[in-house]
């Protein structure tokens, strides 16, 4: 029986979405079951299709009755978590191949890592390289000749993008192909720990350089739980993997067999097979609600309060931070991953991963099972766990192996999710929470006003900030400089909160999925930009911030601020170089951050 709080709040977001939802639908039915009539397309145009393949292929391809599966790959070999997919199309046809099916690639799409691109220019690119993805994924499925989609993307801004563009394409079945995380280096504490020191001054560059090569160091996703890994996670509890998919290391024969496994069933799931199942049918109201608890469960990426909005919309469905911190409030968290706990995902995976994840949270009520999935109706194969059996792909029952990883729904770490919503009258913001300890919950401080990150460090290094006090840094929101993560300034608070300040950040952008123990307010809307209360907020204001209590207040009279004339602030210098020129149209029209900051 669903608990009764994620009953109503799922019935809400139907009755709203009624209209937007139906009308999705309902484009996507002009298209269902469709086979592609390859036969059909002028000859020119079938040439062009098959021009390029072997004779046996061409011959598959000509005829109605063997599927074609279009690939979208996000590979690139900087990216340590997809270079591993530089194989995967000749591994994906050869499997094809041997179940009278054919596989083609689509098209690629970009794929930027925001950890080479934290605190530098092309971070202000990152988010709407989303909208950019999706807009690939759409041209690269566009030439009407694919029966089924697989999707090979893992990291921050790709998956959604993927998932965006393919439901755009809602007809066709998808599965996603995830790549696995690499190795464990050294610990994430032992990591963050050597970046607080750098940034206090008392390591130099080199040892950060050896710390980080020792951290990221192979093939494969970062090891902490950031936004890369909460995708894997989404797509999991979503029903778009085959069944624990998520966390197998790359080159491995698991890992092979288990996308082996994903090739087999997207060809089930054709139009020409016995498994019709289209992604429109998969991404529902009730599998929206199911990947919300997903994230507050795991404690996972606040900037999936961005991207699960992004991705719903573009399938009718309208989804709104209530409806996040309605769920908050009954959903327990059930795991410790850093920066949540001490363990990585690897020893999540090894203590029962998301086999047990799902398990529990179906046995409580937490989780619709009246779902379909690409292995067909409801959660319960997702709640077993891959292993290989005399080099066979085979699943075990969930289990956990480790209390201190994994609790149980019974006895969770904390009976309210991950994330909390924060309102106050500077706005509505979020917060990963479960990331922050009880004591530093609540901050009251003079505001310190910046409008760059770099002066937020200049004035750390120049000793300003050694007090208590809240940094409040303005126009970073998705219209200003398209919303970059501020992961860079974790190290330097860190070392502030250290000393026994009491210090907070509020600010219109975002942090990086990793960021986590020092107290925050971020994606806070309506942005600065808009000439909103935050771009009024002066040095020296009084802030109160409550994360127990989802308060955000700034401790000025109403006449005060209504009295404050904003200075408009010169953005021009983010409007050029390293390729935002091309941007800046697309910037102006993004949505709110509640709304996914998206362009569709």
């Amino acid at each position: 029986m669903v608990n009764a709080v994620i009953e109503r709040v799922t019935q809400r977001i139907i009755e709203r979405s009624k209209a937007t939802r139906e009308a999705y639908l309902k484009r996507m039915q002009t298209q269902y079951g469709k086979r592609v009539q390859r036969a059909q397309l002028a000859c020119t145009n079938l040439a062009h299709v098959v021009a390029a393949e072997d004779d046996k292929t061409k011959i598959r391809l000509k005829t109605i009755e063997n599927p074609n599966i279009g690939i979208v790959t996000a590979y690139n070999d900087m990216l340590s978590a997809h270079q591993p997919y530089y194989r995967y199309p000749e591994l994906i046809k050869d499997i094809a191949a041997q179940h009278g099916a054919t596989a083609q690639v689509a098209g690629g799409v970009p794929a930027m890592c925001d950890g080479v691109t934290q605190g530098q220019v092309g971070m202000e690119l990152s988010l709407l390289s989303r909208e950019v993805i999706a807009m690939a994924t759409a041209v690269s499925l566009s030439h009407n000749v694919f029966d089924g989609v697989i999707c090979l993307g893992i990291c921050d801004k790709i998956v959604p993008g993927l998932l965006i563009g393919a439901l755009t394409y809602g007809y066709l079945p998808t599965i996603f192909i995830p790549s696995g995380p690499m190795p464990s280096g050294i610990s994430n504490k032992e990591k963050t720990e050597t970046r607080k020191l750098f940034a206090e001054g008392k390591v130099g560059s080199d040892a950060l350089l050896e710390s980080e090569l020792k951290s990221y160091h192979a093939p494969g996703t970062c090891t902490f739980y950031g936004t890369a890994n909460t995708n894997q996670m989404m797509m999991e509890i979503l029903g778009l993997h085959i069944p624990s998919a998520a966390f197998i290391h790359p080159n491995t024969p698991l890992r092979t067999e288990i996308s082996k496994r994903a090739v087999e069933q997207i060809i089930k799931n054709t139009a020409q097979r016995e498994n019709f199942t289209p992604l429109c049918e998969i991404v529902t109201e009730k599998s929206i609600v199911n990947a919300i608890v997903g994230l507050l469960a795991t404690g996972g990426s606040t900037n999936h309060t961005l991207h699960i909005p992004a991705i719903a919309k573009v399938a009718g469905i309208q989804v709104t931070w209530d409806d996040f911190a309605e769920l908050s409030s009954v959903v327990p968290l059930l795991a410790k991953v850093y920066p949540n706990g001490a363990a990585d995902v690897n020893q999540f995976h090894a203590a029962g991963g998301m086999a047990y994840i799902i398990e529990q949270l179906l046995a409580g009520g937490y989780l619709h099972d009246d779902v379909k999935t690409v292995m067909g109706t409801g959660l319960q194969e997702y709640t077993k766990y891959a292993i290989l059996d005399n080099d066979h792909l085979a699943w075990i029952n969930a289990f956990n192996d480790d209390n201190n990883i994994l609790s149980s729904a019974n006895n969770p770490f904390s009976h309210e999710g991950g994330v909390r919503l924060l309102q106050g009258n500077l706005g509505r913001s979020v917060s990963k929470i479960s990331a922050i300890a009880e004591e530093h919950r609540y901050v009251k401080a003079p505001a310190a006003v910046f409008s760059s990150q770099d002066d937020v460090l200049a004035a750390y290094k120049a000793g300003q900030l050694n007090r208590d006090v809240i940094v409040v840094l303005k126009y970073q929101g998705p219209r200003a400089n398209g919303m970059p993560e501020l992961h860079k300034l974790i190290p330097a608070l860190l070392s502030l909160q250290d000393q026994g300040y009491h210090v907070a950040l509020v600010t219109d952008g975002r942090m990086s999925g990793a960021s986590g123990k020092v107290p925050n307010a971020i994606h806070l809307t309506p942005e600065a930009i808009i000439n909103s209360t935050l771009a009024k907020v002066q040095d020296g204001d009084i802030i109160e911030l409550d994360l127990n209590h989802g308060k955000l207040q700034l401790h000025v009279t109403a006449e005060d601020l209504a009295n404050r004339q904003v200075v408009e602030h010169d953005l021009s210098a983010n409007q050029v170089g390293f390729g935002r020129e091309l941007f800046n149209n697309l910037r102006a029209n993004l949505s709110e951050s509640e709304l996914g900051a998206t362009l569709f």
